[in-house]
């Protein structure tokens, strides 16, 4: 038994939830083994809106889970920063809910999962045959080493659906200029030059958070290999910091921000002003992520002309699995909480996904009606079997999602140099992988 479950017999843990006045205590044990053996309910967390296509398809897999198992569902939504913020107390108490949506990576579920408050999934895995419907690097988040490092050890978590990153364009404006949707990197260098030419900003960004950050690691994924990703991701080598990967792309950025592809003053800006700028035609491109498309599809409806692309000839795209559910050890109805994820991947539940927008990883591409999802589906069924998710730049610490913002923000700002923000970031890079314990 590990410091905090000893812990956790001894102590109550106190969560407040923000937006709510529950208080969670970890003292005693209300359920009993008849539960666990024939449950009557399961409780179930998530943060996903019911507009969207996960929120959709997940309200369905409770409704056919009930009327398969006769097991109730209880439902209670939360936002994602009360689970971020609360998850070590919530977990470590007789409140925990029986399946809770978490985020994937060495700092969110891996932490979790090397202080034992996460189940071993390894036995539904193997049960359900969940490692035959999650292959490649959609599996490697939801394994964790017992460091709680992605990509190797037991399971801990389940995904069910997928995301992706690219470019959304305005095809409106690229009429309006004469220049065509690219198909390459050097047509979209071009077409970004004819837009600066024209007076026109090619790129919105969003400084402050994730969009730029998501597109410079896009750039590094251009001149990265298997070994570096392993290196950078899961600690198993070197990260070389002046190497062609990093440097090229640091580089990259500020040489759109000097020819004037990113503006100087998105370093003010959020990612919802990024999206919005796109939304309301103020840039004709938009690099971000397929989160944005069921939104996009709704807002842009009859205003803009608009289609989202792969990135021209890339090898590797930023993105993953999507979040993934866990079963917290806390739980006395694990097999029932395991057949629930289970209804999450059925064919019904995945095209339903599919129909709504969403990336679901095991639907049927002809059982998809809208042409515009199906497409989305294909593309990222494409990306997947050719092994191509490339992950996110911030995963490997827990801090580092801030300290490459401002990094960043430095690069376009102009405070800083390209040698100066890529000393900046090992340096906090190695300093949150030696706070983690890990030794590379």
């Amino acid at each position: 038994m590990n410091a905090i479950k000893r812990a956790a017999a001894v102590t109550c843990a106190i969560a407040t939830l923000a937006g709510g006045s529950m208080a969670l205590a970890g003292c005693g044990n209300s359920s009993d083994s008849a539960q666990e053996e024939n449950p009557k309910s399961i409780t179930v967390w998530h943060y996903e809106e019911n507009s969207g296509a996960m929120g959709h398809a997940w309200n369905l897999a409770m409704k056919n889970f009930t009327k398969r198992t006769g097991i109730k569902v209880k439902f209670e939504k939360k936002s994602f920063e009360q689970i971020r913020q609360n998850a070590s107390q919530i977990l470590n108490s007789d409140q925990a809910p029986d399946v809770i949506e978490y985020n994937k990576g060495n700092a969110t579920a891996g932490l979790l999962a090397s202080q034992g408050l996460l189940t071993d999934l390894d036995k539904y895995v193997k049960k359900y045959g969940w490692d035959k419907k999650i292959p490649g690097s959609l599996a490697d988040t939801g394994r964790y080493s017992d460091k709680g490092v992605m990509g190797s050890g037991h399971w801990y978590g389940i995904t069910n659906y997928g995301e992706f990153l690219g470019l959304y364009y305005n095809t409106d404006m690229f009429k309006k200029y004469g220049i065509e949707i690219p198909k390459t990197y050097d047509e979209l260098v071009s077409a970004m030059q004819k837009f600066k030419d024209a007076g026109v900003t090619p790129l919105s960004e969003g400084v402050q958070e994730y969009p730029l950050q998501h597109l410079w690691w896009q750039l590094v994924l251009n001149n990265a290999n298997e070994e570096f990703i392993k290196a950078y991701e899961m600690y198993d080598g070197k990260v070389d910091w002046q190497g062609k990967a990093l440097k090229s792309a640091t580089q990259t950025v500020k040489d759109w921000v000097d020819k004037g592809y990113i503006a100087k003053s998105s370093t003010g800006l959020k990612a919802e002003d990024a999206g919005q700028n796109f939304e309301n035609g103020k840039y004709p491109i938009f690099y971000s992520g397929s989160w944005w498309y069921g939104r996009f599809q709704t807002e842009l409806q009859g205003k803009m002309n608009w289609q989202y692309e792969v990135w021209p000839g890339a090898k590797r795209v930023p993105g993953s699995s999507g979040n993934i559910w866990v079963i917290p050890e806390a739980s006395k109805k694990k097999d029932a909480a395991a057949k629930f994820i289970n209804e999450t991947l059925t064919p019904a539940v995945q095209n339903d996904m599919g129909n709504h927008g969403g990336l679901p990883i095991a639907a049927q591409a002809s059982a998809i009606t809208d042409p515009s999802n199906r497409k989305l589906v294909e593309q990222f069924s494409t990306i997947v079997k050719k092994d191509q998710l490339g992950f996110y730049p911030d995963w490997p610490t827990a801090t580092f999602y801030d300290e490459l913002n401002a990094g960043l923000q430095e690069l376009v700002n102009g405070t800083k140099s390209v040698d100066g923000v890529l000393n900046e970031l090992e340096t906090n890079y190695n300093k949150g992988v030696k706070a983690a314990g890990v030794k590379k």
